[in-house]
């Protein structure tokens, strides 16, 4: 099946979305956005998948599908050689619409641009970061700036004096016997909102190395929002807390720190092990009591799975809640057949995606609302 060599590919596609609007299809910027979208749902090197998805957002009426067909076949002719420019190229089609429409085409011209970046970074949100290639990647690192953050919270011990909430019986009753038992107006209190620890648990090791500076750089990102709530620990043949270096505020120079703090980076990882450790000395009476922990790894184990499912269970039994995330979880035909996993799989509270921006999103929102 012919491929479409797209580079950068969402110009390509919004250039197209241009040329369907010239040959008269009423293609607004809320339908490029969409057929953007989809197609980075799909296999952007599919013909046949950017012809359905462009035909399924694109298209508004039956009268459209013919312009479409011919629009498409010009467009994304299969004999267009990977390196050449296609006669109706991207270049080719602004130009067009420029002159079709004067100034407005200037004006039009200026929001394709403006899309094509809004385009380019929600194709990312949904890309494997293993995949991206230099350009990418740096704009991903930007992009993590964008990640909102909940930290999560407990309710505190104390009953506070307020407006609203529920009444607050011990100081109606004190309040009505110093009035020597007249009846009065009822008190009402609300406990406060404590912050609760979030604990990471990082895996470094040589099977992980395509998203560890992904993982870390999203920790760097939490910790940041709550320095003294927020412990960071890398897991690989030995226990190493990171969270000092990863308080610097630049997540380039935190992750230097980092790496030159971690003496077993990208080696081998003996999960089990390590876990115990963890277990040992941070996890009863220590920052793992009460907390939610996020053990980011693949569960590839080199030692042995019922240790690592022992710990696991340890640690579920301490921390609030244990989230386990796993890069491939959210990559086709992904099943937890692993030994490490199926070890582990009953002891954690939520399985999860760790593979791309929008798998972190919803990485932080089970964390907030833990």
């Amino acid at each position: 099946m012919a491929k479409i060599a797209l580079h950068p590919a969402e110009e390509i596609l919004l250039a197209f979305a241009t040329a369907l609007r010239t040959a008269g299809v009423q293609v607004t910027a809320d339908r490029s956005r969409s057929f953007v979208d989809a197609v980075s749902r799909l296999s952007i090197e599919n013909r046949t998948d950017v012809f359905w998805a462009g035909r399924a957002t694109l298209c508004a009426e039956p009268e459209d599908l013919d312009t479409y067909q011919r629009t498409f076949e010009s467009w994304f002719a299969p004999a267009h050689a990977p390196g050449g420019a296609p006669q109706g190229s991207a270049t080719t089609v602004k130009a067009a619409a420029l002159d079709d429409d004067g100034g407005n085409g200037r004006e039009e011209a200026g929001g394709e641009a403006l899309q094509a970046v809004a385009s380019r970074r929600e194709m990312l949100r949904h890309r494997d970061v293993a995949t991206l290639d230099d350009a990418d990647r740096e704009l991903l690192h930007r992009m993590f700036a964008d990640l909102p953050v909940t930290l999560p919270s407990r309710p505190g011990r104390r009953r506070r004096t307020a407006r609203h909430g529920s009444i607050d019986r011990v100081r109606t009753l004190r309040a009505q016997l110093r009035r020597g038992g007249e009846p009065g107006p009822l008190k009402y209190g609300r406990a406060p909102r404590k912050p609760r620890r979030v604990v990471w648990l990082i895996d470094v090791s040589g099977s992980m190395a395509p998203y560890t500076d992904s993982l870390l750089r999203l920790a760097h990102h939490v910790l940041q929002a709550a320095p003294q709530q927020v412990e960071v620990f890398t897991l690989g043949t030995r226990l190493t807390r990171v969270t000092a270096a990863l308080r610097l505020p630049d997540a380039d120079d935190a992750l230097a720190q980092a790496g030159r703090t971690v003496p077993d980076w990208s080696g081998g990882t003996r999960l089990g092990e390590v876990l115990r450790a963890f277990n040992d000395r941070w996890g009863q009476r220590a920052v793992a009591r009460s907390a939610v922990v996020i053990v980011a790894s693949d569960g590839w184990e080199r030692g042995s799975p019922a240790l690592l499912g022992r710990q696991v269970e340890r640690l579920h039994h301490v921390a609030r809640r244990v989230v386990w995330a796993n890069p491939h979880r959210g990559k086709n035909g992904y099943a937890p057949v692993q030994q490490g996993i199926k070890a582990v799989l009953p002891h954690v509270d939520a399985f999860m995606a760790g593979h791309s921006m929008k798998s972190f999103e919803e990485l932080l929102g089970v964390m907030g609302n833990a």
